[in-house]
């Protein structure tokens, strides 16, 4: 299996949008709701198939796999929503938030493009492997969430006054979707406080990358490139934004990956290509032990001095590229402690026009990291209040200002890498 498969998904799941490209995959047909109808256990051995041939944990997270397979077979189904709450009992032996059965319109919301126009509130949401809760990885900047206030590690415990407690992601995404215009009111817990947000749902139109020139006093020109997710055209616009930046004779970069929940696999690795020339980029490792490299290329669009931000929001394609960069000397990074999220899923298409997503791999920085529950630590520490966080990601939007803690500490390190690069060039003169 290729790991740069369209297919394959690092990002957690998502409320206003799923991070995620599928390829290969059918759509809902009148033949599949035939075959399903003629047999639903056939629906339930096909995602038992591709759990028993996929998943990541050989042991099945020490249940005997093949007598759950003779136990869901040998019940007897009168609906398709029947079959459905089946597999999902039967997936949740597994213990694994990540991997998860998506009913036919689950499954065509995760294939929506995610470089067209969403509707939702932008939240992106996972929930905790210990605790079970619904943790926000990230909101979506300039949306309904996140112009709210809502932040990263915030847990949502209700969903216009229905308790989530022993819900799972799939549940609160169908209840917090909805008709834009329309409102949904979620209670979250930050910290010892609960807090309660009414969130219209909006039209939420993607561009994943944002930047800027901004010249310091000294008359310094700082790249400043904000990557809000690796979604599908992730790539194209940081291809764009550092191409232009270069033109404009730019000194260094600062990269911000902060409450960047991730993506699409292939999107951190051709991004990662851009800032490197040459190391190891990611390596997946599968149940069987087999390891793949992902690796630069040659093709790197810059070698000036860059610093990467990152923070609790930055979750599994943001710890890619930011391992990545960090291990292979190429980046400093400043902020505070990643998500920790090293899984990686592989979307599939099921006959009756259903899907699965299944975790297949984790993945390793290029020093051989494993940074799930971990996260990647920064090499200068910055850590932010609550408060901060708030008026730093929240309607005051203070991203990228004098404002930013984060940003004007990532400003005084690039200054030093610059100066250092000069001096280096001057003594080879």
């Amino acid at each position: 299996m290729s790991m740069t498969k369209r297919g394959l998904v690092l990002g957690a799941t998502a409320v206003a949008v799923t991070a995620v490209a599928v390829t290969g995959v059918g759509l809902h047909s009148s033949q599949g709701q035939a075959f399903f109808q003629e047999s639903p256990k056939e629906l339930i051995d096909e995602v038992w198939q591709l759990i028993d041939r996929n998943y990541v944990d050989g042991s099945f997270n020490q249940v005997d796999w093949r007598a759950v397979r003779q136990e869901y077979l040998g019940r007897a189904y009168s609906s398709r929503e029947q079959a459905y709450d089946a597999i999902r009992e039967m997936l949740e032996r597994l213990d694994d938030p990540y991997t998860r059965f998506m009913d036919p319109q689950e499954f065509r919301n995760m294939q929506i493009d995610t470089s067209g126009e969403l509707t939702g509130v932008g939240i992106q949401l996972a929930q905790d492997e210990e605790t079970k809760e619904l943790v926000v990885v990230s909101p979506i900047e300039d949306t309904p969430a996140f112009e709210a206030g809502i932040l990263a590690r915030d847990v949502i415990i209700k969903i216009d006054g229905q308790s989530t407690e022993g819900m799972d992601t799939n549940t609160a995404v169908g209840l917090i979707r909805g008709p834009v215009g329309t409102e949904v009111n979620i209670t979250i817990r930050r910290g010892n406080q609960e807090l309660d947000y009414t969130l219209k749902r909006a039209l939420i139109e993607l561009h994943p990358v944002r930047y800027s020139l901004q010249t310091e006093a000294d008359g310094t020109r700082v790249g400043y490139i904000r990557l809000s997710q690796f979604s599908a055209n992730a790539a194209d616009e940081m291809r764009e934004a550092i191409q232009d930046l270069e033109s404009q004779a730019v000194d260094g970069y600062v990269l911000d990956l902060r409450i960047n929940p991730g993506g699409l696999l292939y999107a951190s690795i051709d991004i990662a290509r851009m800032w490197l020339n040459e190391g190891v980029i990611v390596s997946t490792v599968d149940r069987q032990g087999v390891s793949e490299q992902e690796t630069a290329n040659g093709t790197a669009l810059t070698d000036k001095p860059l610093v990467v931000l990152i923070d609790g929001g930055s979750a599994s394609a943001s710890e890619i590229l930011s391992g990545a960069l960090q291990d292979n000397g190429r980046a400093v990074l400043v902020g505070s402690q990643t998500f920790g999220k090293g899984l990686v899923q592989s979307v599939r298409g099921l006959n009756d026009g259903s899907g699965l997503a299944v975790t297949v791999a984790k993945y390793l920085t290029p020093n051989g990291t494993d940074i799930n529950h971990q996260g990647i630590s920064p090499d200068i520490a910055v850590e932010l209040t609550d408060e901060q966080r708030q008026n730093l990601f929240g309607v005051n939007n203070e991203i990228g200002t004098d404002e930013d803690l984060q940003y004007i500490r990532a400003l005084q390190e690039l200054d030093q890498l610059i100066a250092g690069q000069q001096n280096r060039r001057q003594a080879s003169q």
